[in-house]
């Protein structure tokens, strides 16, 4: 008896350390990658997924992302050298490290190969990466 007592409390005792220090997580499930380059004279570099999570989609800049600076940086897609301003998913939240953006339900990312870094307010691409 006082066995089976230990053993329901140590296994009881492991399920809410395991709860504690590994909280339920979204495995995400990467549909596409790649890595910036720079342009426009500015430093881009670092990775980028399109993931899906949960049946949404999201564009995730990877911890080692960093750009240079510019006045006003946006997330968005593009085609084979285009930006295309109605694929804006918002502004850049940070000059470097990992960060994630969602990506609108309505945004066909199938009809698109790039995923830019985008000064909006000079028009100019600050980096572009190449997604498969």
């Amino acid at each position: 008896m006082p066995n089976t007592f230990i053993r329901q409390f140590s296994l009881g005792f492991l399920l809410f350390a395991s709860i504690l220090f590994f909280p339920f997580q979204s495995f995400a499930d990467t549909q596409l990658q790649g890595s910036f380059v720079g342009a426009s004279d500015h430093v881009t570099t670092g990775t980028v997924s399109v993931i899906k999570e949960n049946n949404e989609y999201f564009v995730v800049l990877g911890p080692d992302f960093s750009l240079d600076g510019a006045p006003d940086p946006k997330v968005g897609f593009g085609t084979s050298g285009n930006y295309d301003i109605q694929s804006q998913l918002g502004h850049l939240n940070s000059n470097t490290g990992e960060q994630k953006y969602k990506i609108p339900a309505d945004l066909n990312i199938e009809s698109y190969n790039e995923i830019y870094i985008w000064c909006e307010k000079f028009s100019v691409p600050l980096g572009v990466a190449k997604i498969r």
